[in-house]
């Protein structure tokens, strides 16, 4: 019986869209589902627009890529999938600010 979902593809057929070290922003708000020690459940970790770079690449259920985040202006290293990234080309970043 698979248990994948039918309107998501399998994204490991693929190679990884991001490389090691890339800089990338997150697209949207992201909160603590309870795996990132530290923080309360629903905790905001990360906010739409903060920058950060790849440090590493695993997988999920066989089925999904997960990005291991180092959002350094936050102090955090977080795990995000790559439909909540974009790639950063222009230099930049700045500090952290309130996430709306």
């Amino acid at each position: 019986m698979s248990q994948i979902r039918r309107n998501e593809e399998i994204e490991l057929l693929q190679a990884p869209v991001f490389t090691y070290g890339q800089k990338v922003r997150a697209r949207k708000n992201v909160r603590n589902d309870g795996t990132f020690p530290g923080a309360e459940i629903g905790e905001i970790l990360v906010c739409k627009g903060d920058v950060g770079y790849v440090q590493g690449i695993g997988t999920f259920l066989q089925q999904f890529y997960i990005y291991a985040v180092d959002f350094v202006d936050r102090a955090r290293l977080v795990g995000m999938r790559a439909k909540e990234l974009e790639a950063v080309e222009a230099a930049g970043g700045g500090q952290p600010k309130e996430c709306a």
